[in-house]
């Protein structure tokens, strides 16, 4: 049964840094390439980042809007996806999910104050 459970989110202010953790359990994680999404109040959910598999060369990318302030990163030996944010904005604020091949996690939320 494939699990996927982030943790980490909480209210911080503007310019402040979080870091998102997605357990994942169930699965050959280290051979699956993996994604975190937001879903900001009201609005769609929208892709963030992404990082492929192991044998791939785990090659990361973000959505424009976060570059240089969000990475992803996974540790394949505890099953373990990572969202690092930085100075965060109010706009930043949503649900974030992580995600592989049709599996989600219920998400953690962040809220960042201005």
């Amino acid at each position: 049964q494939v699990r996927l459970v982030e943790s980490g989110g909480g209210l911080v202010q503007s310019g402040g840094s979080l870091r998102l953790s997605c357990a994942a359990s169930g699965f050959d994680f280290r051979s699956s390439g993996m994604r975190w999404y937001r879903q900001p109040p009201g609005q769609e959910r929208e892709w963030v980042a992404s990082i492929t598999d192991a044998d791939d060369g785990e090659f990361t990318n973000v959505t424009p809007v976060v570059m240089g302030r969000f990475t992803i990163s996974r540790d394949n030996a505890k099953n373990m996806l990572y969202l690092d944010m930085k100075d965060l904005r109010p706009d930043d604020t949503a649900v974030y999910s992580c995600n592989t091949q049709t599996y989600w996690g219920k998400g953690t939320l962040v809220t960042v104050s201005s």
